[in-house]
């Protein structure tokens, strides 16, 4: 009885590890990006309808506008903007900052995030989870890389007095972004101004101001 005992446990350990393993079903599975199939993802564009373009995005060595407000501009090279990444698990994203510029406060809610700063001087960090919440941050350099840990609340700041460009590697072909001023002053309809007034321990009128901002 020990023995099957064993064998249930070690089957329903193979089990769980093959389900959660990413592998690939066929070579690739372009993005059918107008598809009516709603998925986990998108449909797969049949074979013999698949070319070069599918596997290519040109223009990442472009400066993005960063005449707004945060001074930073994100080019994401995500599924929907390369089809070809479809069922693979990865996508990047070009970061430009203005002296000064942020990236605010985010989260990818589907993704690790590995970046490598191009050009510039960055400040970054993230926060660990509750109880610790821990603020870990860095000074990074051209040629630097630096880790944000899944679904954690990470932001860049160039510190420097000149341009910064950062790319990052995603680990997911449609890693989301989740700003958390936006999400908690900007969400639609909004988040009652009592809830956030005693969440920040502030005043229903301040709530409403920022609500206005966003």
């Amino acid at each position: 009885m020990a023995r099957f005992g064993s064998f249930v446990i070690l089957t329903f350990v193979f089990f769980i590890t093959t389900a959660m393993a990413d592998v690939p079903l066929q070579d690739f599975c372009v993005a059918d990006l107008k598809g009516p199939v709603l998925v986990n993802g998108y449909t797969c564009k049949h074979p013999s309808s698949v070319n070069a373009n599918d596997f290519y995005f040109g223009g990442l060595h472009m400066m993005g506008n960063t005449s707004n407000p945060n001074g930073s501009k994100v080019t994401s090279v995500y599924v929907t903007q390369l089809p070809g990444l479809n069922t693979l698990g990865i996508s990047l994203a070009r970061v430009d900052f203005a002296p000064r510029g942020i990236n605010p406060p985010h989260t990818h809610p589907r993704a690790s995030e590995i970046m490598t700063v191009l050009e510039g001087t960055l400040e970054v960090g993230f926060i660990t989870s509750n109880p610790e919440n821990r603020h870990i941050t860095r000074v990074l350099c051209k040629g630097d890389v630096f880790v944000f840990p899944v679904n954690l609340v990470h932001y860049q700041r160039n510190i420097g007095n000149t341009n910064a460009i950062t790319i990052s590697a995603l680990s997911s072909q449609n890693p989301g972004v989740m700003p958390v001023a936006n999400v908690i002053f900007g969400a639609k309809p909004e988040i009652p101004a009592d809830i956030l007034a005693k969440t920040f321990q502030t005043t229903k009128e301040n709530i409403s101001n920022l609500q206005k901002k966003f």
